[in-house]
């Protein structure tokens, strides 16, 4: 259940469905998913869902697909996905970020066996923490998540727990020292592997806004390092800002209800 209204789907559940459709589909032979881009056009409703993919091209190393998920019917969300061949890397040195970030150390967040409550960090609050309030500040913004699962009884793939934490760059990017106020419209992920382990981080890099409208970026990391980048674009909603004590009693409700 969405926080911007109680009958929406959640953002990274559609965009993990919209992946787990496309891979399971599309995937395989050799090929590997470098990009994902998943449009939010309409809110998906708590209503029975559809999605329908379709092969735009099939070459030797390349292959693109499409997706488009429905409710009732009616088009709610689009994706396209883009599939390489890896190969050899090609000589010479290539300029990389700085610093790359890194999850909360083992001792604090041993690695998880499900999901749970989403470990948060900012540059101004101190040390990671499971309370969001603990980083309602204007500085740089991270989190380290074991996403949930899409399908039923089925752990989520390598890519499609990429889907589902690369969503959040709405969240660590559009996170202000009041709540979050933007709505993102869609996401894209540029892959150069696929995460290890149950558990992805996402840091902020960037947020640009302007009258209403805004973009965030994001890097996407591991237990291993970076792997990626996110991309997201958004909208003011700010009728409905969601506070972080309205998000933490949101995580105290589902951890209390997992243990009961």
């Amino acid at each position: 259940m969405s926080q911007w209204s109680s009958d929406q789907v959640v953002g990274p559940a559609v965009c993990g469905l919209l992946a787990h459709r496309l891979e399971v589909e599309h995937g395989g032979d050799g090929f590997a998913p470098v990009r994902l881009t998943v449009d939010m056009f309409a809110p998906a409703r708590m209503r029975p869902l559809s999605v329908v993919t379709t092969r735009v091209r099939d070459g030797n190393r390349i292959r693109v697909a499409d997706a488009v998920l429905s409710n009732d019917g009616t088009p709610v969300a689009r994706a396209s996905v883009v599939l390489l061949r890896p190969s050899e890397e090609p000589p010479g040195k290539v300029w990389t970020r700085e610093r790359q970030p890194s999850p909360p150390p083992l001792e604090l967040a041993p690695p998880a066996t499900g999901p749970g409550i989403p470990w948060f960090g900012s540059d101004a609050g101190g040390p990671w923490a499971q309370a969001f309030g603990a980083h309602e500040n204007a500085s740089r913004k991270r989190t380290w998540q074991h996403p949930m699962n899409v399908m039923v009884g089925e752990d989520p793939s390598p890519f499609v727990r990429a889907a589902l934490v690369g969503e959040q760059t709405s969240m660590v990017t559009n996170w202000s020292d009041e709540g979050i106020g933007y709505i993102n419209t869609d996401v894209t992920l540029a892959l150069a592997r696929l995460p290890v382990g149950p558990e992805v981080g996402a840091e902020a890099d960037n947020h640009l806004s302007r009258d209403g409208l805004a973009v965030g970026t994001a890097t996407l990391f591991d237990r291993e390092g970076a792997f990626g980048s996110s991309m997201v674009t958004a909208i003011a909603n700010a009728g409905r800002q969601i506070s972080a004590h309205r998000l933490d009693r949101r995580f105290s409700t589902a951890d209390n209800g997992r243990r009961s």
